[in-house]
């Protein structure tokens, strides 16, 4: 028989252990609750993140990306990062849900900073920085049918070697811009020219197959932003620490190979540092965005040997605005193949413009997470589906590479 000290202790104990047994499934239920508000929430940002233009996400790189370049027919994109990695991939459907990809390593403490196709899509130059300088890597046979996806581990796929190499380009200066380009123009043999812009002043040209240096450009003008070549091959031209923009031209021999390389005009206009520009696919007209809140359309297809000046068509001002309404700086542009779109970035921002009226066609405010450290468009169109897109790629500091379609694009 239960003592009454007994009795009482269960008459407490059962409303007491229900009460814990209640409390204990109540904050079961509100951590439950709470977890699947934060999914909802999550989920409802990544939905309103997710811009209707981006249409694919490259991953692999466990370091920021620092550049990327697509090969002249568009089915390969190379990407550089800090992890001392390139990866190529296969581009044959925008929208796969895998890539075949090539992978490359760098040498030991290589820091990549520009890469370009050489010969088509068979070689590849990356500009580095080691702890000598600056440095320049050809990898021959780059394209080897590789097996795998960026989700799979390489297996048995040859790794491509250095045909050539040289060190201390620039002296300890690191390299802002790589670009290469067909030399088609005049009596240009179609070899592939490479342009290396170091951060100083100095520019140069080299012979993308056999790395022979053809020229030392001095830009005279503080510091370097970038460089780069027309697409034909005949002009070199720089945006520097000044507001005028420095044009020169590649001379070639009857040979093919480049004579000479003369300074021809001089882009005057902007009233402030000319970010970033870039040649239209005709190769008559140049681009450029200054810190003036400016854009301008030049044409340089002028006698300029009888002192014809090369003339300002179009004039915009530059739409992108910061939180405070100020007026945003362009860091990088691109244009697309046809000519028509203009895509420009600010840290992590990428726009499209109207390259005819300046008129803003889409913004992605966080097309990265981290600022974007390059862009490019792919020179063809690219099977999608059962259509051809224009594809335009971006890098950025977030590790990331993704691909956007061109606006007035669709896909589901």
């Amino acid at each position: 028989m239960p003592t009454p000290n007994a009795q009482g202790l269960s008459a407490v104990s059962i409303p007491l252990l229900s009460a814990i047994v209640g409390g204990v499934l109540a904050l079961l239920l509100l951590a439950d609750y709470f977890r699947r508000r934060k999914l909802a929430e999550v989920s409802a940002d990544h939905n309103k993140r997710h811009h209707p233009l981006d249409v694919n996400t490259l991953k692999g790189h466990v370091d920021a990306v620092t550049a990327l370049c697509f090969s002249s027919d568009g089915r390969y994109l190379a990407t550089t990062s800090l992890d001392g990695i390139v990866r190529i991939f296969t581009v044959d459907d925008p929208c796969s849900k895998s890539f075949k990809i090539l992978r490359i390593n760098l040498p030991a403490g290589a820091h990549p900073h520009g890469i370009a196709f050489s010969e088509g899509a068979s070689s590849l130059v990356v500009a580095a920085q080691i702890l000598s300088g600056s440095s320049l890597y050809m990898y021959g046979d780059v394209i080897l049918k590789p097996a795998g996806d960026c989700n799979k581990q390489q297996a048995k796929v040859p790794a491509p070697e250095i045909k050539w190499e040289h060190h201390k380009i620039h002296g300890m200066r690191s390299v802002l811009t790589l670009v290469g380009v067909p030399a088609t123009y005049g009596t240009g043999d179609g070899s592939v020219i490479i342009a290396s812009c170091s951060e100083g002043t100095d520019i140069k040209l080299w012979h993308g197959k056999n790395g022979k240096e053809l020229a030392t450009i001095d830009t005279n003008q503080l510091k370097n932003n970038m460089a780069t070549i027309s697409p034909n091959g005949r002009f070199l031209a720089a945006a520097a620490f000044t507001a005028d923009v420095k044009v020169w031209e590649i001379i070639y021999s009857k040979d093919g190979s480049v004579k000479e390389v003369l300074k021809v005009m001089m882009l005057k206009g902007h009233k402030s540092a000319v970010t970033c520009l870039c040649f239209t696919p005709s190769s008559e007209q140049i681009i450029t965005a200054s810190k003036d809140g400016t854009i301008r359309l030049w044409n340089i297809n002028v006698r300029y040997h009888l002192d014809e000046d090369p003339k300002t068509l179009k004039l915009f001002k530059i739409p992108l605005k910061d939180a405070k309404g100020r007026t945003s700086l362009y860091e990088r542009m691109s244009i697309s193949p046809d000519g028509k779109i203009l895509a420009v970035t600010s840290g992590p921002i990428l726009q499209w413009l109207c390259a005819e009226s300046g008129e803003v066609l889409d913004t992605a405010d966080k097309s990265h997470e981290d600022d974007i450290s390059g862009i490019a468009w792919a020179p063809q169109m690219i099977p999608m589906g059962n259509t051809q897109a224009a594809v335009l790629a971006s890098a950025g500091l977030d590790k990331k590479v993704k691909l956007w379609l061109a606006p007035g694009s669709h896909h589901s």
